[in-house]
């Protein structure tokens, strides 16, 4: 059963539509009164480049303003973005790409709350990843930190970092790195591993990267140690979905009672009527996922929690 929840207002001279769906948590903390919301988007791609083929770069910047404008009339707690938050022009100049982070940065900070952003593959273009990550703020975490974790509202978030190739070096590929060859490290796993077991909490995991097999038009999407990933989520048996970009596509797949989940790029298609984002609620035992604009709803599935 889905729950259609439509809301329109007018903004910025488009109506913006919301489409809810539910997916309701078996086994979930007995009792539990805890209640949390946030914003989630991915794939803005902003650069001041023409558009090519579906990608509107520029049009990220009204994009996000609206995003972010929801954010505040919706007083969510906090807003994660799921990665490929900047891109780079035909030139690849990394003065350029710079400043097309810090433009998009800045209009993601107007959110008044705290913001989170994982890793994409377009983020570290031709800056490096130590550069993107010291023009941006993750609330709470350490300028230098990938991967991380935090609490809200009853909830552990986990944040991982896939930009690494086979021997953990991190990816830049100004410098020639693969973007198929994409890997959560021994090192992150074995923090990922420690950082579940000291949980109590129903953990929601992000990740710009999918952590299920997924190809298309003959290239690889997801991470290559997937597998290893998943395994950890699993017997953690706290992890109830995790959230994913990259693909510029919504799909779903339910693993051994954990939901994946990858959603729609921000930056496909023309004008704000094209927008694409997500508000996510959990309470009493479920997992709320409204839309709005291109994003749709998926179905309803059960997912059991706790050790």
């Amino acid at each position: 059963m889905t729950k259609i929840d439509r809301r329109e207002f007018l903004k910025q001279g488009g109506i913006l539509v919301a489409t809810t769906t539910v997916f309701p948590l078996a086994s979930f903390a007995k009792g539990s009164n805890n209640k949390v919301r946030f914003g989630l988007c991915t794939d803005s791609h902003y650069a001041d480049r023409p558009f090519k083929g579906t990608r509107y770069y520029k049009d990220a910047i009204a994009k996000m303003q609206e995003f972010v404008q929801t954010m505040n009339d919706e007083a969510v707690d906090f807003v994660m973005h799921l990665g490929d938050f900047k891109d780079e022009d035909p030139k690849q100049n990394p003065t350029d790409t710079l400043r097309y982070l810090q433009r998009i940065e800045k209009e993601y900070a107007q959110f008044e709350g705290a913001r989170y952003h994982c890793i994409g593959n377009h983020d570290v273009d031709s800056i490096s990843k130590s550069s993107f990550l010291a023009h941006i703020q993750n609330t709470g975490i350490d300028n230098n930190r990938s991967y991380y974790a935090f609490d809200k509202g009853g909830y552990h978030f986990v944040v991982l970092d896939a930009n690494y190739d086979k021997q953990g070096k991190d990816h830049f590929f100004a410098a020639g790195s693969d973007w198929q060859d994409t890997n959560i490290p021994k090192e992150q796993l074995d923090w990922l591993q420690q950082d579940l077991a000291q949980t109590q909490l129903p953990t929601i995991v992000f990740c710009h990267h999918p952590l299920f097999a997924f190809y298309r038009g003959g290239n690889k999407y997801h991470i290559n140690n997937f597998k290893a990933v998943q395994r950890i989520l699993e017997n953690s048996k706290q992890v109830v979905a995790v959230l994913q970009g990259h693909v510029h596509q919504e799909s779903h797949q339910q693993i051994n009672q954990i939901h994946y989940i990858t959603r729609l790029g921000m930056v496909d298609y023309k004008g704000l009527e094209n927008n694409s984002f997500s508000i996510v609620s959990i309470e009493d035992g479920m997992l709320y996922l409204k839309g709005y604009k291109r994003a749709t709803a998926q179905q309803k599935y059960s997912i059991s929690y706790g050790k």
